[in-house]
C-alpha cells in the first residue's frame, strides 16, 4: 500500500502564499525605509540621489515629466494634471507627498497606488545602489540618503519599469536640491508661494520663491499661479536666465467665472490654447479653482507646447473624477465632519475662504492639531472668525505640539470659553460632535492643523482609502 501523498496546492493556496510573502516583504522594506533620516530631517543636497541615478542610467529621463512645487496645493494640483492625463489615455506616474495612510500612495501608477510587486521589485533594484552611495557618503563623512531621498529613487525607476508615458511629479520641500529635481520638467508647475519650512528654506518669501524657483530649467514651459509680486519677479527673472517661457494665471490664463454648485463649484477656465465654460470641479474653494487652470494649462503645455486646445469633453470629464483626499473632505455626516491638510497660515486662509463660501454650519467646531514647528498662532488666528468653539490636541506624530502648550495660545485667539483641550484625537472628536450638536442639527466639525491630523482622523470615521 503507498504511503499519503501531500497534495500539491491549487492555485488559490499559491496565491494566499504569495501575497503573503508580499506583505512581509512590504513591511520589511517600509520599516528599513523609515529608518533612514525623515523628511523633516535632511542635509540639502542633490549629490547622493544623483549619483544613485547616474548608476541606475538616469531613469527619470526615460519619460517626460511635469514637476510641481509651491507652498500651498501641490498635492491638489498634482492630481489634477495627473488626471487630465488619464483622461486623454496616457499611462500616468504621479509621485506625491506626504501619504496619508501607506506609503504606497506616493508613487501611483495609472491613478492607483503601486502594488507591492512593482514597488518591491523596484526597491529592490535600487536597493544595493543605496548602500553603496550610502557608504561613499560615510567614507567622506555624510550621511546616508534620507527616507524621502529612498522613495524618489524608487518611485523613478518605477515609472521607468512600468513604463509610464508620462510622470507628474511634486516636491517634497523647496526646489533647487529636492531630491525630485534630478528630473528635468518639460513643463514647471508654481503654486502660490509664502511662508513655510523657514529652517529650511529661508526665513523670506523672496528666499522661499528663489529655492522653488530651482525646479524651472531651460526650455521649459513654467507655469504659476497667482503670486505676490516679489515671487513674480524671482520666477520671471529665474525663467529668463535659463531660457524657459513663464505663463502667468490672471495674465496668459485665468479662472473666467465661478459658481458654488453642490458638492463642489462649476468653472469656466481660459487655458493656453483655448476657452472650456461649464467645468464641474467636485472640490471646494476659489484656492482650487485656481490650483485646476494652473494643471489646466501644464496639460495644454505638455501636449501641445501651449498651441493646440484640449478636448472640452476629456478637460470636464477629467476634472469631474478629480479627488484630493484630505483637503476639505467630507468624511462623514449626521454631524458633518470634514477634514482639511492645512499646517501654515496660508492654507488655513485659504480653508477658512472655503468653508465659508461653500458650507452654512449653524456651528462650526474646529478640532485642531497641529506640529511644534509650525506657526500654530498664524493658523488660529486664520480660523478664529470660522470656528464658534475650537479641541485642542495632538497627533501621534513625535512632533505634535502638547495639548497643554496649543491650549495656551489658542486661549490667547479665542479666550478661554471657546477653548476645550483633549488628550489625543479620539477624544478630540467626541467631545467636538458633542458641542457641534449641543444646540440641535446643523452643526458641523472641523479636522485641520497637519495632514497627520487629517489622516488620523480620516482612519478614525472609516474613510481611509484614496
Amino acid at each position: 500500500m503507498m504511503g499519503d501523498v501531500t497534495p500539491a496546492p491549487d492555485a488559490a493556496q499559491q496565491e494566499a502564499a504569495y501575497q503573503l510573502d508580499l506583505r512581509k516583504r512590504m513591511r520589511l522594506a517600509e520599516e528599513a525605509i523609515l529608518g533612514r533620516a525623515p523628511e523633516h530631517d535632511l542635509a540639502p543636497s542633490l549629490d547622493r540621489i544623483r549619483a544613485v541615478m547616474d548608476i541606475l542610467g538616469e531613469p527619470q529621463r526615460s519619460y517626460p515629466v511635469i514637476h510641481l512645487t509651491g507652498t500651498n496645493g501641490k498635492t491638489s494640483t498634482t492630481r489634477m494634471v495627473e488626471t487630465l492625463l488619464r483622461e486623454m489615455g496616457l499611462t500616468t506616474g504621479r509621485f506625491t507627498s506626504p501619504h496619508l495612510h501607506d506609503m504606497r500612495e506616493r508613487i501611483a501608477i495609472g491613478g492607483e497606488p503601486i502594488s507591492r510587486a512593482a514597488f518591491l521589485e523596484a526597491y529592490e533594484q535600487v536597493l544595493p545602489v543605496i548602500e553603496h552611495v550610502d557608504r561613499r557618503s560615510a567614507e567622506a563623512g555624510g550621511p546616508r540618503m534620507t527616507y524621502f531621498e529612498v522613495l524618489v529613487a524608487v518611485a523613478y525607476v518605477a515609472f521607468a519599469d512600468a513604463p509610464v508615458d508620462v510622470a507628474v511629479v511634486e516636491v517634497g520641500m523647496g526646489g533647487s536640491w529636492d531630491a525630485t529635481n534630478v528630473a528635468d520638467g518639460v513643463v514647471c508647475v508654481i503654486t502660490p508661494v509664502d511662508i513655510d519650512h523657514q529652517h529650511f528654506l529661508g526665513s523670506s518669501v523672496e528666499q522661499i520663491a528663489t529655492e522653488k524657483a530651482g525646479i524651472i530649467k531651460a526650455d521649459a514651459i513654467a507655469v504659476s499661479a497667482v503670486q505676490a509680486p516679489e515671487v513674480g519677479i524671482i520666477l520671471a527673472e529665474r525663467a529668463e536666465s535659463v531660457g524657459a517661457r513663464l505663463v502667468l494665471e490672471g495674465g496668459d490664463i485665468g479662472v473666467l467665472s465661478r459658481e458654488v454648485a453642490l458638492g463642489g463649484q462649476l468653472l469656466a477656465l481660459r487655458g493656453l490654447a483655448g476657452e472650456y465654460p461649464e467645468v464641474f470641479l467636485p472640490l471646494h474653494g476659489v484656492h482650487q479653482a485656481s490650483n485646476a487652470v494652473v494643471a489646466l494649462a501644464a496639460v495644454e503645455a505638455l501636449v501641445g507646447g501651449g498651441e493646440r486646445a484640449l478636448s472640452a469633453d476629456v478637460v470636464r470629464a477629467g476634472f469631474a473624477a478629480v479627488t484630493s483626499p484630505g483637503r476639505l473632505e467630507v468624511v462623514r455626516r449626521s454631524p458633518t465632519i470634514l477634514v482639511d491638510a492645512a499646517h501654515n497660515p496660508a492654507g488655513a486662509r485659504s480653508l477658512r475662504a472655503a468653508v465659508t463660501e461653500s458650507f452654512d454650519f449653524t456651528r462650526l467646531v474646529g478640532v485642531l492639531a497641529v506640529f511644534a514647528d509650525k506657526d500654530a498662532y498664524g493658523i488660529l488666528d486664520e480660523l478664529q472668525s470660522v470656528f464658534d468653539e475650537v479641541v485642542v490636541t495632538r497627533s501621534s506624530s513625535p512632533r505634535a505640539m502638547a495639548p497643554a502648550a496649543l491650549a495656551e495660545v489658542a486661549r490667547e485667539v479665542f479666550g478661554e470659553e471657546r477653548v476645550t483641550v483633549a488628550a489625543d484625537l479620539p477624544d478630540a472628536i467626541d467631545r467636538a460632535v458633542a458641542l457641534a450638536e449641543a444646540n440641535g442639527l446643523g452643526g458641523g466639525v472641523l479636522a485641520a492643523g497637519s495632514v497627520v491630523t487629517a489622516a488620523e482622523v480620516r482612519l478614525l470615521l472609516g474613510a481611509e482609502g484614496d
